[in-house]
């Protein structure tokens, strides 16, 4: 499951110089056409793939069918410094230049409802954890994004199932190691650390992801 370091390493200039290119395009000139989300999306998918199946060995979890308004967001937030700034956040690290490439506010929402709008992904499982334990830890979740996994707007809280469970599980430890939620501003992030928090070891942490793969049953 860890990233192989040597690929990730080899992609993040090819990244970097993929961001700059979009700089090229004409700024909010598509901004109110369908076409200018996929265009936009094309930068994505060296990572998160064409269909936003999502790439481990490329530190992108799966997009596809995220809401719209979380993919707004969360490059917002990239783009505003309040994610993706964290020296030991591989993934963030990559996705802060990325999320610069969107000049304006109409290129993110046009790239996150292109997002939004693509089938959601079924993810392979990658984790092994105890389930029956993970759903007495998951109670704590629920009140945010829902029994079913579905997500809640209102909470700012996202849809978890089709996520990555990798994923998942590396967000989870980033949150209690203060990697992620650590910036006061992020108060969403911060909010999500506390809960984190809450989960006693790396186990517990499998346990509640194992326990988010069922809802998807």
């Amino acid at each position: 499951m860890a990233p192989n370091p040597p690929r990730m390493a080899c992609r993040i200039p090819f990244a970097i110089a993929a961001a700059l290119a979009v700089f090229a395009l004409a700024p909010g000139s598509l901004a109110a056409d369908d076409g200018r989300g996929e265009e936009l999306y094309g930068l994505c998918t060296q990572c998160h793939g064409a269909g936003g199946a999502g790439d481990p060995l490329a530190l992108a979890p799966a997009i596809a069918g995220f809401e719209e308004w979380y993919v707004t967001a969360q490059l917002q937030a990239f783009k505003q410094g309040l994610r993706g700034t964290h020296p030991d956040d591989l993934g963030g690290l990559r996705m802060y230049p990325m999320s610069l490439a969107l000049k304006t506010d109409e290129d993110i929402q046009a790239v996150a409802k292109y997002v939004a709008g693509l089938p959601t992904a079924r993810p392979a499982k990658t984790i092994e954890g105890d389930a029956a334990a993970g759903a007495t830890y998951y109670a704590t979740c629920a009140a945010c994004h829902g029994a079913d996994g579905a997500g809640n707007q209102a909470m700012n809280a996202p849809r978890l199932v089709g996520t990555s469970d990798w994923y998942l599980v590396e967000a989870l430890r980033k949150y209690k190691a203060g990697i992620r939620g650590g910036n006061p501003a992020n108060t969403n992030a911060v909010m999500m650390r506390g809960m984190a928090l809450s989960l006693k070891d790396d186990q517990a942490i499998r346990d509640v992801v194992a326990h988010v793969l069922t809802l998807a049953e």
